[in-house]
Parts: structure tokens; C-alpha cells; sequence
């Protein structure tokens, strides 16, 4: 049984899809199957993986028609690693599920035939509290918020934890936060580090990893790639190794990864069967 983990922030611009998608490769190449859920209208974590998604399948049909979420899964070019891409007609989703029964569920409904297929399942939010990050959050085992090293990150950092309180709360008693991660992070500045302070202050549960600026970090989705294949050897890419390794060393502590998976051999391409299935 995988462990679902939804990377959601209300905020724009902190680096979720590019915590989504390269902690999602820095796990595959590890051994780890990893499935990414790009739950996003705005579709970045499957382009940044050079995925074109299809108006006619994806998360959409799951939400809205029930259609089996397994038809859609698609093995990206990184080995371990596959997508359930998307496409801006997610986004109506939003106005359509507001009368369906038990609206905060479909996703978890969707999900939930897959989970034995993976080791780690990765949901993309959309920046907003809306039906589509609801259902993310009441499908999650866990969740990572990414937050960028400003002034307003306290502030954003303390709705959202009430957020995920009353989801607790709600609609999933299991539900609970694996971690804040710094994005964006310049040393330089005085203001990052005292940011940096006042986060660790008031979310113990902040990763010991720090995620610097990176140019390669920005380039890599223009070139669908994610930065485990664009640029292995760069900053960001060594920072998101580390957390990958310090993802891994929480979720054993709860024992919600087999023992052996990091260890597995590294696949040059999946089995011909997988890919046509999708798992």
C-alpha cells in the first residue's frame, strides 16, 4: 500500500510543482514507484515531466465520471516514475463537483485503486483551498507544504495548518502534516535566515533541507524534464536528493515504505507491460 502525500500551498509561487516533480524523480531514481497526480488546472507538473495531457481522460473523467484513474496513468521518461496528467479543463471540476454527493471524496475514490500499484503517490494541488485541494487533502495520507523564505510565510503557514485542522477534523482523521519545506532560499539575506528562525519556531515539523534559488531548477520544466535528468549535478538537484533521503527516513520511522524499496536497482526503462498498462 503506497503513501499518498498531497504538496499543496494557497499561495502562488512557492515551488510546489517543482517540489512535486523533483522530489517525485529524486525518489524514483531511488527505486521507489512514484506516481505523480498533477490535480492542477494549470497542468505545470505535467508539462514539466514533457507529458501532453489529454482533454478526455485524466483526473476529470475520475472526478466527474468516474472513470477508472488507472486509464490515464502514463510512464514519464524518468524510470520508477509515472503521471496521471492533466489539462485546463480540470479547472471545471471546481463548479461541477459543488452538487455531486459526497463532493470532498472523489478523489480519494479514484485514488484508491492505484495505491497498491505504487510506492509513493504524489498530489499536485492547485494554489487555492478550493474543491480540488479539498479532495486532495481528504485523499492524503500526509501532507508538505512548501513555503518560500518571505515575510508573509508565517502568516500563510498558520491558515493553512487551521485548514488541514478542520480537514482533520471532517472528512480524514489520518491526515497529517509530514512537513514544511523552505523554497527559494538565498543565505545571503538576512531576511531568509530570520524567516527561516521564526519557521522552525513555530513548525517543528520543517525539514531540515533547505531548497536554494536555482536557475537549473527554473530551466528544467522548460525542457520537460525534471532536474534529476536535466542537471543531476546542480544545487537544486543535490538539495532535492536530500530530501528525498530525509522523506524516506520519515516515512520508514512510521513504517508507511518497505524496507527494501530505496534499495532496489536502478531501472534503465520499465518492463513493456507497465508501460502499456500504466503501473
Amino acid at each position: 500500500m503506497s503513501v499518498c502525500i498531497a504538496v499543496t500551498n494557497p499561495t502562488g509561487g512557492v515551488g510546489k510543482t517543482t517540489t512535486t516533480v523533483s522530489l517525485g524523480a529524486s525518489l524514483a531514481v531511488r527505486g521507489l514507484r512514484v506516481l505523480i497526480v498533477d490535480a492542477d488546472p494549470q497542468a505545470n507538473a505535467t508539462s514539466a515531466l514533457g507529458v501532453k495531457g489529454r482533454d478526455e481522460a485524466g483526473l476529470y473523467a475520475a472526478l466527474i465520471e468516474e472513470e477508472p484513474l488507472e486509464r490515464s496513468v502514463e510512464l514519464t521518461a524518468t524510470a520508477n516514475l509515472w503521471i496521471v496528467p492533466t489539462t485546463p479543463a480540470l479547472a471545471g471540476a471546481e463548479v461541477e463537483l459543488v452538487t455531486v454527493m459526497a463532493r470532498e471524496f472523489r478523489m480519494k475514490r479514484a485514488i484508491e485503486t492505484l495505491r497498491t500499484q505504487y510506492d509513493v503517490i504524489l498530489m499536485d494541488c492547485p494554489p487555492s483551498l478550493g474543491l480540488l485541494t479539498v479532495n486532495a487533502l481528504a485523499a492524503a495520507d500526509e501532507v508538505i507544504i512548501p513555503v518560500q523564505a518571505e515575510y508573509f510565510a508565517i502568516e500563510g503557514l498558520g491558515h493553512l495548518s487551521k485548514t488541514v485542522e478542520m480537514i482533520r477534523r471532517n472528512l480524514n482523521p489520518q491526515l497529517a502534516i509530514r512537513g514544511v519545506l523552505l523554497t527559494m532560499y538565498d543565505s545571503r539575506t538576512n531576511l531568509a535566515r530570520e524567516v527561516e528562525q521564526e519557521v522552525r519556531t513555530h513548525f517543528p515539523a520543517t525539514f531540515r533541507t533547505v531548497i536554494p534559488r536555482s536557475v537549473r531548477l527554473a530551466e528544467a520544466p522548460s525542457h520537460g524534464e525534471p532536474i534529476t535528468a536535466y542537471d543531476s549535478s546542480s544545487t537544486g538537484a543535490k538539495a532535492y536528493e536530500e530530501l528525498a533521503n530525509e522523506l524516506i527516513e520519515r516515512l520508514r520511522e512510521r513504517e508507511l515504505l518497505p524496507a527494501v524499496a530505496p534499495m532496489r536497482a536502478r531501472a534503465a526503462v520499465a518492463p513493456a507491460s507497465e508501460v502499456a498498462h500504466g503501473a
